[in-house]
């Protein structure tokens, strides 16, 4: 019975600290989308006359290694954004490297 209560101690606190890092992870996620380039992805990614970003995301018609490439390599209009990524505050104090903060703001995208 002991060895149980310790087996199941120690589940749980796998599954808390699993939750802590994804909630760690989509707050990252959310600060670098509101503060890219000064003035957040939103900007021009949240108005009605250029690609709707959370759609393509959520539909799964933006997976998650083009929307890397777009990050690092821009189109059209969308400037390159992984070293302005990187220079975010948040993933600084993270110490994200590159994968982590575009998995960070994929996900973020991906709740909103």
């Amino acid at each position: 019975m002991k060895k149980s209560l310790g087996t199941l101690a120690g589940i749980v606190l796998i599954a808390l600290s699993g939750s802590a890092l994804a909630d760690e992870q989509l707050e990252i996620g959310k600060k670098i989308y509101e503060r890219a380039f000064g003035r957040g992805c939103g900007t021009c990614h949240d108005i009605a006359s250029n690609p709707q970003l959370t759609e393509l995301v959520k539909a799964g018609q933006l997976d998650r290694a083009k929307f890397e490439q777009v990050l690092k390599e821009g189109r059209g209009g969308m400037p390159k954004a992984i070293e302005e990524i990187m220079k975010n505050k948040a993933v600084e104090k993270a110490g994200y490297g590159e994968d982590q903060a575009v998995d960070a703001l994929y996900e973020y995208i991906k709740s909103k």
